[in-house]
């Protein structure tokens, strides 16, 4: 209620594919025509706060030398709660478009979509004071990829150990009917896992497992509102890693956003 009169619960737009690639399937085979979804106007609901009402903090992972940390209090718990909202509209399907895993590594359900610079350019301003400001001697662009890999993990679902792959940017046209690939010299060099709930929440399971070169390794519980953050690519720095088997009926969510690096 708004002085003194009722105010209306916030409308999700219409929302429709604005790329089609072909997806993998868990156990194998692939769907040719895989959409890659956004809305048809920025939901005021995906719009973070500013100034910014969490405050990050870093943590450092001990990973035998490889680039590994966490970053508490990104987003706040209606925040991720929104995101989560989001992207059950968009819907979430077996198919991954994009993405090439070999059968039963990747046994999760997956939407990708194109996010709006209301979340993604707070967002990044929330983090960008804490990460590593250049990487192989690129500096860290003050862009994230507005191309958001959301992953929801069912009961007994996992991804099991692998290493993700570096990616350009991309974004949304600004007649929001085509996603955009950002130009050369941008790639990304670090993956961000957003937290959107965990064990706190009723989640069974669901670490994130993260290898150390000698074999060993460092289980990372998810904790809505933080973001892990590791190297990738497809170099000997790029940490191999696991989302751990989830059990019970709460399932766990998870967004992967890529961390950019170069120069426009």
């Amino acid at each position: 209620m708004v002085n003194g009169r009722q105010t209306a619960a916030p409308v999700w737009p219409a929302h429709q594919a604005v790329a089609y690639l072909p997806g993998s399937l868990p156990m194998g085979g692939v769907v040719p025509m895989t959409p890659i979804h956004a809305f048809a106007d920025e939901p005021p609901a995906l719009r973070l706060q500013e100034p910014a009402p969490t405050r990050p903090v870093r943590r450092e992972i001990e990973l035998g030398g490889l680039l590994a940390f966490v970053i508490d209090d990104v987003v706040t718990p209606d925040e991720a709660d929104a995101i989560v909202q989001a992207t059950e509209r968009l819907g979430y399907r077996d198919a991954a478009p994009g993405i090439v895993t070999p059968p039963g590594m990747r046994m999760n359900k997956s939407v990708h979509w194109l996010a709006d610079a209301g979340l993604m350019q707070p967002l990044a301003r929330r983090i960008g004071a804490l990460l590593p400001q250049v990487i192989d001697g690129e500096p860290l662009f003050g862009h994230l990829s507005q191309r958001v890999n959301m992953y929801r993990y069912d009961e007994n679902d996992v991804f099991n150990r692998h290493t993700d792959g570096d990616w350009p940017g991309y974004s949304l046209s600004p007649q929001r009917d085509r996603m955009l690939e950002w130009p050369g010299g941008l790639r990304s060099c670090l993956t961000m896992l957003l937290y959107l709930n965990g064990p706190r929440d009723g989640v069974q399971g669901g670490d994130t497992r993260l290898f150390r070169p000698d074999g060993s390794y460092v289980d990372v519980c998810p904790v809505k509102g933080s973001a892990l953050f590791f190297r990738h690519g497809f170099g000997p720095d790029s940490v191999l890693h696991e989302g751990r088997q989830v059990q019970g009926a709460v399932s766990k969510y998870v967004a992967r956003i890529n961390v950019m690096y170069g120069q426009h």
